[in-house]
């Protein structure tokens, strides 16, 4: 092979080795373009698994889920330890059992006298002045006090016209009295019946016999008499120097749309509105100016409120960090100290209420407690868990609101009171469904508020809504929810 022809074959092998460079070339490029894109598929698929598992993962110890929805492989709660005292009522506890009627209201007494000595058999007689008292309460069987009211018509010897007669003042337009009314009320707005079970309870135990629509009627009768006392009570709430807020879901209309059960809490009020919102403006409107120590979650309608003068419900904090804590790797670590640290925080709060640690003690030893929370929660925000970082550094957003508790006396450091309050509006949902109209949401709200502020102050809500409904139907003034204004 001559050198031309040795120099022509290597100008071809280089030719043939570019061209095989730059289709590897190309390959390569093709092969990083995929490589890209699965790596941000596998992201967008990582990222989707913890969610999904992070859903099923969710239950009432984790997140705001009720415990009725947990699914039964929930763990369950670690069992406190035990205080080494026997169940029951401890050394100085106040007892509590039914006491006895007084003589003049006992209707009939019955002496009972042993006629024979148990042991030798002789005959006994005399009077034991201090016998032992056995009473026996049964309800009799009600029968119901009707008053019929007859309407003449009569006419004029002079003009010709006639004249019907009207119902005295006071006598209600319906069929029933202001009693009646307000039981049926009660049974719906109170008892959470159905109208159909109303029907049926107002039948066994009064012998009243009740159309559907009346019960709807009684309804509307005793939202209209309670208006004016709940408009004072959502008024009296908007002043406290301490009131706790939430809210949660209601339907309303035909087609059961979804709106807003709001509650305030107060220490002897509690007030309730039904709206189509969930944002500041429903909460401005129940709250009023910015007044007070408010205590609830963490709730973006309420943002508007002083930090310095929030607190933080730290029930919710508490499942925050019980999800952190069922993370794996840092996050879980983070989650498993700020538990410690919750943990630690109550066990001294406890003692305060309970009288056994003083509050200046207590807020000596928050300082580094807070310092340590604080510092996890920075930590959790700069984690590499998406989630925990991100409620971290939520959290990290209201830190201050999470110890006015510690700093204002009276301020509990959840907003459990509130929940507990608006619990009885979820039952009362979950067995309605809700309310077919405004009307019947006023009916609700108003219900709520009375119930749950009669409750706080020990009083009779069968003979205050009764009252109510008396005043309402004799053009009077019901009598106030507000504890400075009870006769």
């Amino acid at each position: 092979m001559n050198k031309r022809q040795r120099k022509k074959r290597e100008k071809a092998i280089e030719a043939r080795l570019r061209k095989e460079n730059e289709r590897l070339r190309q390959e390569l490029a093709e092969l990083q373009k995929e490589q890209e894109h699965l790596k941000k598929e596998n992201a967008r698929l990582q990222e989707r698994l913890d969610k999904l598992e992070g859903r099923l993962g969710q239950n009432s110890q984790n997140c705001s889920l009720p415990p009725s929805s947990d699914p039964p492989w929930t763990p369950a709660l670690a069992p406190k330890p035990g205080s080494g005292r026997k169940p029951g009522g401890q050394p100085g506890h106040k007892g509590y059992q039914r006491e006895l009627v007084p003589p003049e209201k006992v209707k009939q007494t019955i002496p009972v006298k042993p006629e024979n000595c148990r042991g030798c058999g002789a005959a006994l007689t005399g009077q034991d002045p201090n016998p032992h008292r056995h009473q026996v309460t049964e309800i009799p069987k009600i029968e119901p006090d009707i008053t019929e009211y007859q309407l003449h018509t009569l006419g004029c010897a002079l003009c010709g016209l006639t004249t019907t007669a009207s119902l005295p003042q006071g006598v209600p337009s319906g069929a029933f009295g202001p009693r009646a009314v307000a039981a049926a009320s009660l049974l719906s707005g109170y008892f959470h019946l159905g109208k159909r079970p109303v029907v049926e309870a107002m039948d066994y135990l009064f012998g009243i016999r009740m159309a559907l629509g009346s019960v709807s009627s009684c309804e509307q009768t005793t939202s209209s008499a309670l208006k004016e006392p709940v408009t004072e009570a959502q008024a009296y709430v908007k002043e406290q120097k301490v009131k706790q807020g939430d809210e949660t879901s209601w339907y309303e209309g035909p087609k059961r749309l979804k709106v807003w059960l709001w509650a305030v809490f107060t220490a002897q009020v509690t007030v309730f509105l039904i709206r189509a919102s969930r944002g500041s403006d429903v909460a401005k409107e129940m709250l009023g100016e910015a007044f007070g120590v408010l205590v609830t979650d963490r709730w973006c309608a309420y943002l508007w409120w002083p930090l310095k003068w929030r607190q933080l419900c730290w029930a919710h904090l508490k499942r925050h960090f019980q999800a952190f804590s069922e993370f794996a790797g840092e996050a879980g670590r983070i989650g498993r100290a700020l538990l410690e640290e919750e943990r630690l925080l109550f066990e001294w709060w406890h003692r305060v209420r309970d009288g056994t640690l003083s509050r200046a003690t207590f807020q000596a030893y928050v300082r580094p407690l807070r310092h340590r929370v604080e510092a996890l929660l920075a930590e959790g925000a700069v984690c590499g868990h998406k989630k925990t970082q991100g409620m971290c550094r939520e959290i990290l957003k209201l830190a201050p609101a999470m110890w006015t508790f510690v700093r204002v006396e009276g301020v509990s450091p959840t907003n459990n009171s509130t929940e507990r309050s608006v619990r009885r509006g979820v039952l009362w949902r979950k067995i309605s469904f809700g309310t077919h109209s405004k009307a019947g949401s006023r009916f609700v709200e108003r219900m709520l508020t009375v119930t749950c502020t009669l409750r706080q102050q020990g009083r009779n809500v069968l003979d205050y809504v009764t009252d109510a409904v008396d005043a309402s139907m004799r053009g009077k003034r019901p009598q106030s929810l507000l504890p400075a204004k009870i006769a």
